[in-house]
């Protein structure tokens, strides 16, 4: 435990109140960012070029936290923060932000990541204006809220950053207006029927979060119910009223347990309707179990899929290694332009949806295989399957090294990484480097109003 006398004593900034900071530039988390007595501080809510005054909140060995007290001196490129929305709410950092400076912001995120870990001909590598998404608010069709009671008041909305706090969301303008309206509907059914809500202060079981999920091509809604503990009473009552909601046409539930640390437990079990929501890209049809990844902006996904596939140069000889593959979307988009494509996912799940998805597009030249990429593609390997072509698009935490190993071996001569993270991109490119030159990234805004970053990286490689 720390100690406070010791640490006020040796840790002097904490004594000031109030100070003025100039702000130079936005972290890569959207805060700005300025010096104090020649130690970096993040301040969220102030832009670059502003003087605020900031209260420091926590001091540590290489850097400060503060709070946005007032500016003294204001951007020319800020603007109002949405109305009747909690300036405490997630998922809205960039929102005092104006929207050609959130595009110029994204570009320069993977510039400065680049910059740090040094890529082979790093100051050579073209990076692209980001593709601005067609909608800025409105466009999530996934809304994923937490909920609890407290001295018999329910809330249910998302939590404040870096907090257990739960932020009761009247409105969330990123979100689309009818998954909210979902959202809102049910929270009163749980409240009329006095269904249970999970208590961590008590290990209480019960409902902890209210997923919600829109088809953009079909509108139709899936519900899921994540639930600490199985047998939750009048579950089944609640299932069948919510899905007397417009557009819900199924609802299912997925147990957690209270050392979980993700919102998602391993079992989910169907309550009432349908086994899927169908969605649609670039006139392919696919269906989404609960737990399938899928991207929360469908209109900029056709975008982002697009760009990635066109940075392809694949022909009717083509195999394709489509990694990270989900409910087979990229593999299923390709599948007409190469002779095979071989997919690999980790959620059987999702390997599930995409063998389905395989048929209900017709596809017959896609294998879906379930496991993790850094142990399939070395097997793939070591049975001479010759890889032509190359498709990643990993979670936050980018490559595996073996994985990257791998593909310093096996050299796939065609290579786009799909990413959501500059940093690890630019980590990963330092090794895949030294095989290949890194022709283009091309940042896609698929979470306006957020410095939540996706890009695509062109690797081709060298003769």
């Amino acid at each position: 435990m720390r100690n406070e006398a010791y640490f006020e004593k040796n840790n002097p900034i904490t004594s000031e109140k109030d100070v003025i900071i100039t702000i130079k530039r936005l972290g890569i988390n959207g805060e700005g960012i300025g010096y104090y007595k020649k130690k970096i501080i993040f301040i969220p809510n102030a832009l670059p070029g502003e003087v605020v005054v900031a209260k420091i909140t926590e001091t540590f060995p290489k850097y400060l936290e503060g709070e946005l007290i007032r500016i003294k001196e204001k951007s020319p490129h800020r603007v109002a923060f949405p109305k009747n929305v909690n300036p405490e709410t997630g998922g809205l950092e960039l929102a005092h932000l104006d929207y050609d400076s959130q595009l110029l912001f994204k570009k320069e995120l993977i510039k400065d990541s680049l910059l740090k870990f040094h890529p082979r001909n790093y100051q050579k590598i073209k990076v692209k204006n980001t593709i601005p998404a067609p909608k800025q608010w409105y466009y999530r069709n996934k809304a994923q809220y937490q909920i609890e009671s407290i001295k018999n008041k329910i809330s249910l909305g998302m939590y404040a950053p870096k907090s257990q706090k739960i932020i009761d969301l009247p409105i969330m303008p990123t979100q689309s207006k009818n998954t909210q309206k979902i959202e809102f509907a049910i929270k009163k059914l749980i409240e009329k029927m006095h269904i249970a809500i999970a208590d961590s202060r008590y290990k209480k079981d019960g409902i902890k979060t209210v997923v919600v999920r829109q088809s953009h091509a079909t509108d139709e809604i899936q519900v899921t119910l994540v639930t600490i503990g199985k047998n939750i009473k009048n579950l089944d009552k609640l299932a069948e009223k919510i899905i007397e909601l417009e557009n819900v046409v199924s609802v299912f539930q997925n147990e957690s347990q209270w050392n979980n640390p993700l919102v998602w437990g391993n079992k989910t079990t169907k309550l009432i309707g349908k086994n899927y929501i169908t969605e649609q890209i670039l006139n392919k049809k696919f269906i989404l179990s609960p737990r399938a990844f899928f991207q929360l902006n469908p209109e900029q996904t056709e975008v982002l899929y697009s760009t990635a596939l066109n940075y392809l140069e694949l022909n009717a000889n083509s195999v394709l290694v489509d990694a990270y593959a989900g409910v087979g979307t990229l593999g299923i988009l390709a599948s007409e332009k190469v002779k095979q494509v071989i997919g690999i996912e980790s959620i059987p799940e999702a390997i599930a949806d995409a063998q389905f998805n395989c048929r209900l597009n017709n596809v017959k030249n896609a294998e879906y295989i379930n496991g993790s990429v850094e142990k399939i593609l070395p097997q793939m390997q070591k049975d001479g399957i010759a890889i032509d072509a190359l498709i990643v698009d990993p979670p936050r935490t980018g490559l595996n090294k073996q994985l990257v190993k791998t593909l310093l071996t096996c050299k796939p001569k065609d290579f786009v990484y799909i990413s959501c993270n500059p940093s690890t991109l630019a980590r990963d490119l330092v090794l895949l480097s030294q095989a290949y030159d890194v022709r283009l990234i091309q940042p896609v805004d698929m979470m306006p109003q957020t410095p939540r970053w996706e890009g695509i990286a062109k690797l081709v490689l060298r003769k």
